[in-house]
């Protein structure tokens, strides 16, 4: 397709870090690139996952690192081989972003913000030739153009090859609406699905303990779920619960919902004791003090924790040491739905990987790229998500380069 006086174009929807890129590997191939976003600025998930430390990556061996990705492991792998955790790092510093690992293993920019690595990229890649269009949505084909509804009114584009990085389903007011699923599928392209990951859970709270302890972080204890056991934080919510130990869980706790009506997490609240030492610590006799301070002085056990001992269990309970250790050390919190996708962190589902090439490209449609969070995948927090995102947009990026044979 390439000759001497022609440059390829290549159009890319999505100016998230897939998006960004495939158009980094594009840009520097030879092709001519531009980057449609439905948003006024790129980068807008992106940017809200640094709202509190941008979380790029981790630094656990690889070996380890790609089993967080759990059935689409073999999946995601390939294109992880070629961008590994340790590719990431580097391609930060070469961008002018010094990275650092926390005490959890995760791995953070110095400025802990996304918005300052996100403005030099971006710098960086207009300054490649890229060229940036905000505020363009793409309404899906019109036979063989891109259709665009923009602040000017409707436009046609066409291209030599095609990337889609239009994100998953969480988040839409940020971008990530999952229109294109209905595009796609009249082409004939199949769409698991889509559900929410690292997400929250809804739990029947009674309503004193939801007006009570409604934003208090349960912190320190251990949650265990078949296979899965952690030890880590979460908070209350009005509505259930959410964080990072939840958030870790999310995929098998929603399997578990969709399959039974529920799924039950045990937790234990006083992990630095055994069953058997808070037993001997809670039948020594309290004297004038209430069951409360009892609780409190001898194995620390107040607020939110002891709140949910009371959520849970049946008065008698707190009169009888053994069966309340027994609690204190596996409490059982059921859970009876997922918090809509749109407050997920991420989303399960997306274009099933039968559908595409080794090179993430559509066989339905011909010079058309996918990546990111379109793809059926899933992970959760820790920097799993974002690095499987850069490496799939890096991958779309040089598949659409050998398609245009450049």
């Amino acid at each position: 397709m390439n000759t001497s006086n022609y440059q390829p174009t290549v159009t890319i929807i999505g100016g998230g870090p897939a998006g960004l890129m495939a158009a980094e590997v594009l840009i520097q191939g030879g092709a001519k690139v531009d980057i449609y976003d439905s948003m006024p600025s790129l980068g807008r998930k992106f940017l809200m996952a640094g709202k509190s430390g941008l979380n790029i990556t981790h630094s656990e061996p690889y070996e380890k690192f790609v089993t967080h990705y759990g059935k689409k492991q073999k999946e995601i792998e390939k294109y992880l081989k070629d961008f590994t955790p340790d590719d990431l790092r580097a391609w930060a510093k070469e961008l002018g972003v010094e990275t650092f690992v926390g005490t959890s293993g995760r791995v953070f920019p110095r400025e802990m913000k996304a918005s300052p690595p996100l403005r030099a990229w971006l710098k960086r890649l207009q300054k490649s030739g890229v060229t940036i269009h905000p505020r363009h949505k793409w309404l899906g084909w019109e036979k063989d153009s891109l259709s665009f509804e923009t602040p000017e009114g409707k436009i046609k584009v066409k291209a030599d090859a095609t990337v889609l990085a239009l994100g998953g389903a969480s988040w839409p007011r940020l971008g990530s609406s999952a229109e294109w699923v209905d595009w796609l599928e009249q082409a004939g392209v199949k769409v698991e699905a889509f559900r929410p990951s690292n997400c929250g859970f809804n739990v029947e709270w009674s309503k004193f303990f939801r007006e009570k302890f409604h934003g208090h972080p349960i912190k320190s204890v251990i949650l265990t779920f078949e296979d899965f056991k952690q030890q880590g934080e979460f908070v209350v919510t009005k509505h259930g619960v959410e964080g990072s130990l939840i958030y870790a869980a999310s995929a098998r706790l929603r399997d578990e919902i969709e399959a039974s009506g529920k799924a039950i997490i045990h937790l234990d609240l006083a992990p630095a004791f055994s069953q058997k030492q808070i037993t001997e610590k809670l039948s020594k006799p309290r004297g004038s003090r209430s069951m409360a301070s009892h609780l409190e002085k001898t194995i620390g056990i107040k607020g939110v924790k002891a709140g949910l001992l009371h959520e849970f269990l049946p008065k008698e309970i707190f009169a009888n040491a053994e069966k309340l250790s027994a609690a204190i050390k596996d409490l059982c919190v059921p859970l009876i739905s997922p918090r809509p996708i749109a407050e997920a962190i991420s989303s399960a589902g997306g274009i099933k990987f039968e559908e595409l090439d080794s090179h993430l490209m559509l066989k339905e449609l011909p010079s058309v790229f996918c990546a990111g969070e379109m793809l059926d995948w899933e992970a959760p927090t820790g920097g799993y998500l974002l690095t499987a995102c850069f490496a799939t947009g890096r991958a779309a990026g040089f598949g659409a380069l050998k398609y245009l044979k450049i």
